[in-house]
């Protein structure tokens, strides 16, 4: 009997990239029969699951590709590929930077991974899908062999809100929700399998939208409900929020479902309303105070945790210390606060910096 071949996968980036990646694990495991294991050096299979958001991650992908060169030149059989954000924005520019590389694929077509595996085997040249296709993606993952105590859920995928830093858009395509039934079997079934947590996900979480069977519009306040009522659920997060659609129904919906965590994580960026104009966010510092004061008044409870871009283009010391006021009114019980990165093909990415 021959061995199995092995997998490893190096995941960068947000929890969406974390669910991919355990999708792509699934895969492989059901469709290809290949065995997980935590060493590169054993894998006959190398996968790295990147994020662009940032700079310094694109820049670790290429240190990482590099070590594992070393492997491939003891290995010619070994396969490396690379997938998510990245790949979708540099394509075939891979191929340029790491010729060894066999596989470039993007987040829409993680569902094709063993297609491309078996192409790149056989053929013995790169394999490259980097498309937008929608639900094709979740209409062909495997139900997953093994079930958490704490579930990601993908609700919906990609991003329409073109804020002029982020590179989401490019790289996960717009804004589209699952169908409402889709979401719903995938949490029962790992509720049925002993998941007693469930975490909503999406670039922009609270923009999702479907039909039940009436024909009548779920929104998030409403999946929460319906959620909420699946036996074995004990507790329900979702992330990433956007202040755009952080809408007064889902502010009421804390305090009405007990097993809703007493927590958001709502993304403001910045205190400047000049700069949150030049970030495209789409709403003012004071419309921002007021959905948390709003939250806060619901819940008196509930704990609020953010992210801010230091040193965005333009940004002058007034504009940070407008920042810092924010900070100081809100009291957030967490932050997350990084230096403005360079994103290629983004509207901020053309704008002048000499503040």
């Amino acid at each position: 009997m021959s061995m199995k071949k092995r997998f490893y996968i190096k995941t960068f980036g947000c929890q969406m990239n974390d669910y991919d990646s355990g999708k792509m694990h699934d895969l492989l495991e059901a469709k290809m029969k290949f065995k997980s294991v935590e060493d590169p050096k054993e894998a006959d299979l190398i996968l790295v699951n990147t994020c662009s958001v940032r700079d310094k991650a694109q820049h670790k992908l290429f240190s990482e590709l590099g070590r594992w060169k070393t492997l491939k030149e003891k290995n010619l059989n070994l396969l490396i590929g690379v997938g998510g954000c990245v790949a979708t924005q540099e394509g075939e520019d891979i191929l340029k930077r790491a010729p060894f590389v066999d596989l470039v694929f993007g987040p829409q077509t993680i569902h094709k991974l063993p297609e491309l595996v078996e192409k790149a085997r056989v053929k013995k040249a790169p394999a490259i899908d980097i498309n937008f296709p929608e639900l094709e993606k979740f209409d062909n993952l495997p139900v997953s062999r093994n079930v958490a105590a704490s579930s990601y859920v993908s609700i919906m995928e990609g991003c329409s809100k073109y804020c002029s830093f982020c590179v989401v858009p490019y790289t996960r395509g717009e804004e589209f929700s699952r169908p409402l039934k889709d979401v719903v079997r995938e949490i029962y079934n790992l509720a049925s399998r002993g998941s007693k947590e469930i975490i909503l996900l999406g670039q922009n979480v609270n923009a999702y939208k479907s039909e039940d069977d009436k024909g009548r519009i779920i929104d998030l306040a409403a999946l929460l409900f319906l959620i909420s009522r699946l036996e074995g659920i004990q507790r329900i997060r979702y992330t990433t929020s956007h202040p755009l659609e952080f809408s007064d129904r889902l502010i009421n919906v804390y305090g009405e479902i007990p097993s809703l965590v007493n927590q958001v994580h709502l993304p403001v960026q910045s205190g400047s309303d000049r700069i949150l104009s030049k970030m495209k966010r789409g709403y003012t510092s004071i419309e921002y105070k007021a959905i948390i004061a709003k939250l806060k008044k619901r819940c008196p409870s509930i704990s609020v945790t953010s992210d801010f871009i230091v040193g965005f283009p333009g940004e002058t010391e007034d504009d940070f210390l407008k920042t810092i006021d924010l900070i100081k009114d809100i009291e957030f019980d967490q932050s997350y606060s990084f230096i403005y990165s360079k994103r290629p093909g983004t509207p901020a990415a053309s704008l002048e910096d000499n503040t």
